[in-house]
């Protein structure tokens, strides 16, 4: 597990998540000692399917993607949090472990709090557990489209929509990720992925380098996505003022 970083340098704002910036003054100052900044190198995998998870995430930059792996080895991402929200909501939910692995989709840096002190704090009924809770919803309607994307849109829409998914939670207009990555994160083959991509490269919406992907033409690529990608949005809107605030 990476270590807590302890460094001379600025560290990032704990409230840049959006969770800890909707806190009250006297909830995040009791928060705060408490907090340790991690961070969160590409590729980790922060929790497998079924651990008892130690530790709740709050993200200030970077992506973690929820992974469910099939007994043949096949895996497809369900849902993405970026600092708009939590990772480890098993540990106030009450289930104590989740189906999914949690794996660091883009590079970036959280900062985490223990069980013991996460379920102190939600089980005080404050502001941290209602937007938890909101977050909790918000992260389910997610789940819940995509799953649906999946069944029904062509694979065009789909990579539309997580391109755009992704590009809100790092507040960018670049990706820096493979192919190869894409198709493991929505389950479908890498030439898959190359094919859609390299047609939104002929229509001069993307520029693609050597894992990387640049988005030239934002307002496109949404004409081109599903509706799930603005349902999504939406809700997370709808749910998360501070979330709303800060587009």
């Amino acid at each position: 597990m990476p270590q807590t970083i302890i460094t001379n340098d600025s560290p990032p704002d704990p409230k840049q998540n959006f969770i800890l910036a909707a806190l009250s003054a006297t909830e995040y100052n009791r928060l705060l000692p408490e907090l340790k900044l991690v961070q969160l190198p590409l590729g980790w995998t922060i929790s497998e399917s079924g651990d008892h998870v130690n530790f709740v995430h709050f993200p200030t930059s970077g992506i973690v993607s929820l992974v469910y792996a099939l007994e043949n080895g096949s895996t497809s991402s369900t849902a993405l949090v970026g600092n708009e929200g939590i990772v480890g909501i098993s540990i106030f939910m009450g289930g104590e472990s989740l189906p999914t692995s949690t794996e660091v989709q883009s590079i970036g840096y959280a900062y985490r709090l223990s069980r013991k002190v996460m379920k102190q704090e939600f089980s005080l009924g404050g502001k941290l557990q209602h937007v938890a809770l909101l977050f909790t919803q918000g992260l389910l309607a997610q789940t819940s489209q995509v799953a649906v994307c999946n069944q029904h849109h062509n694979l065009d829409q789909q990579v539309c929509r997580w391109l755009l998914m992704t590009l809100d939670r790092l507040h960018d207009n670049e990706v820096v990720i493979t192919q190869a990555r894409i198709g493991q994160l929505l389950g479908i083959r890498r030439e898959s992925v190359t094919l859609v991509l390299g047609q939104l490269e002929t229509a001069k919406l993307i520029i693609r380098t050597r894992g990387r992907i640049t988005v030239l033409k934002r307002r496109e690529l949404e004409k081109r996505a599903c509706e799930c990608y603005a349902a999504v949005k939406d809700e997370y809107e709808r749910l998360l003022p501070s979330h709303r605030k800060s587009k």
